[in-house]
């Protein structure tokens, strides 16, 4: 495919002197039709015209009014088909995964886009890159100091850092700019949030702190109040801190941010609850001069939590969730909606076995994957669905063909017409 989108579509000659790309690549209209056909899903598209429900035989399907790719998701994949295409025959490399979905990943290699991966530690070796060739950064953007290597490479870099991202490491910049220690509410490992904190380390004396939810918030609170002390702070927070962090130092002026694909609630409480310890420890009336908090949930994150609240209403027999096992958006979609009914979290259409009936999915708040018969109920039944930012239309409508292929019922009828 790859290479008949080449050859069959107009190739813009590359500018010699641009080195660097953010507002894409001038190939959007040659590239939708390619990502329409690939991606779209004519299934999932009647559904939503019919008020985001279908019934055919004996379920019916509910789906979230958001879901699915959200806007800096389509971005970072339309620049990577733009890139490949306006540069036919440069090696073309990205760094790490362009999202964390393994089906639009798998389309992304078969269209001979190299994948750098990190060492265990989050780092990269950019050894095999040269300035004749193209990096693309994925959508959770890279580190400062990676951005610097790729510069004194001199490639051409194709930046499809989403511009929530941006917005989170204009905060995290601001807070160690005036003095402020940055407390993330993420995950030390994922991409993003190693990317974020970062930002930091470019001002002298930045310094950083990730907290993974609200247990570990506690700890902070409970060292800002004086009920812990440093060394069982420092080995509590091993690697998800900064070089040298001195929580006795560190901890005394504070700015609160997150990863973007959180789960807005809990960043939320998190901010909250740190900002009552610094108001306990110093007084309310230090509190402004001492604590700062911007919520930097991106806006597809929020949207996409808010209409499952909203489907919880009313809960449906059962919830499927779609979307990467890795995607941090889509986890937390899980955890939101196991709150409330029977849920299922699946990567992908084909763990569902519209044979056998068997489904593989991983385990709510776990990392093992499980296979479970007979999870489908026999009877009428009512089926929620939603899936993650980085999970395409043609994944969601893959899947509700094989829900209802299962049940009996052949979504074929559905679209002759």
């Amino acid at each position: 495919m790859a290479n008949q989108m080449t050859s069959s579509a107009r190739i813009a000659a590359p500018d010699p002197e641009q080195r660097y790309y953010r507002r894409g690549l001038g190939l959007k209209k040659e590239v939708k039709p390619v990502l329409a056909s690939e991606y779209g899903s004519a299934l999932m598209s009647m559904v939503r015209d019919s008020g985001n429900e279908l019934t055919a035989g004996r379920v019916r399907i509910r789906m979230a009014k958001s879901m699915g790719f959200c806007y800096g998701v389509e971005r970072a994949v339309e620049y990577a088909y733009e890139a490949r295409q306006k540069f036919p025959r440069h090696r073309i490399f990205l760094v790490g995964e362009i999202i964390h979905n393994p089906r639009v990943n798998s389309r992304i290699e078969q269209m001979n886009i190299e994948f750098i991966y990190p060492a265990e530690s989050g780092t990269f070796d950019f050894g095999i890159v040269s300035s004749s060739d193209v990096v693309i950064i994925p959508a959770f953007g890279v580190t400062h100091r990676d951005f610097e290597v790729l510069h004194e490479i001199g490639c051409i870099v194709v930046d499809t850092t989403c511009g929530s991202v941006l917005n989170v490491w204009k905060r995290i910049e601001s807070y160690a700019r005036d003095g402020f220690t940055a407390i993330v509410h993420g995950k030390t490992y994922h991409e993003e949030t190693l990317a974020t904190v970062s930002r930091a380390e470019k001002f002298e004396g930045g310094n950083y702190l990730v907290v993974l939810d609200m247990g570990e918030a506690a700890a902070v609170c409970a060292f800002i109040r004086g009920e812990m002390d440093s060394a069982a702070f420092m080995k509590k927070f091993a690697g998800a801190c900064s070089p040298g962090f001195d929580p006795d130092r560190d901890l005394e002026r504070i700015g609160v941010s997150n990863q973007t694909t959180m789960l807005a609630s809990e960043s939320l409480a998190i901010a909250a609850r740190l900002g009552e310890a610094i108001a306990d420890r110093w007084g309310a009336a230090e509190l402004a001069t001492r604590f700062r908090s911007f919520d930097t949930i991106c806006s597809a994150t929020q949207k996409r939590q808010d209409a499952v609240k909203e489907m919880m209403d009313a809960p449906p027999d059962l919830m499927i969730v779609v979307g990467g096992y890795g995607s941090s958006n889509t986890n937390n979609l899980a955890h939101l909606c196991a709150r409330y009914t029977r849920t299922y979290h699946i990567e992908d259409a084909a763990c569902i076995d519209d044979g056998t009936g068997r489904m593989s999915h991983k385990r709510i708040g776990g990392a093992d994957i499980l296979e479970e018969d007979g999870w489908l109920p026999p009877g009428e039944v009512e089926i929620g669905l939603t899936a993650g930012a980085s999970t395409p239309s043609s994944t969601v409508g893959e899947t509700i063909a094989r829900i209802l292929r299962l049940s009996g019922f052949d979504p074929a009828t559905l679209l002759q017409h």
